[in-house]
């Protein structure tokens, strides 16, 4: 058996052989969905120092979408700041207390944000 048949083989779960013609291997991959409109979006602005050594972080929360959409809204927020942070399951971390310029640019951008916490 050639392990080049398929690109992931080994992410299958659960099932060794079958003698089932039709079967389909399931390999857990998550299906994101689509991206909502800015305007039904709900962002949820928030400053955390929890579990962070006291350094304080702005959090934007409470985003339905893709990641590569959520990659491109961290970017903007980043540099428009002028500070650092990354984008990761579904949330937006941008370093320092930057809470009141954000909501201004996700307002500006047509995101219904509001200040949280």
């Amino acid at each position: 058996m050639s392990k080049k048949k398929s690109n992931n083989w080994k992410n299958r779960e659960g099932v060794v052989y079958s003698t089932n013609q039709d079967f389909g291997y399931s390999t857990g991959e998550s299906h994101e969905c689509e991206t909502l409109v800015p305007a039904q979006q709900n962002l949820k602005v928030l400053l955390d120092k929890s579990g962070r050594a006291g350094k304080q972080v702005t959090l934007v929360g409470g985003f339905v979408g893709t990641s590569v959409d959520l990659d491109s809204l961290a970017k903007m927020l980043k540099t428009k700041c002028g500070v650092g942070g990354s984008a990761k399951d579904g949330e937006i971390l941008i370093q320092g207390d930057v809470r009141e310029k954000v909501l201004a640019l996700l307002i500006k951008e047509g995101y219904k944000a509001k200040r949280s916490g």
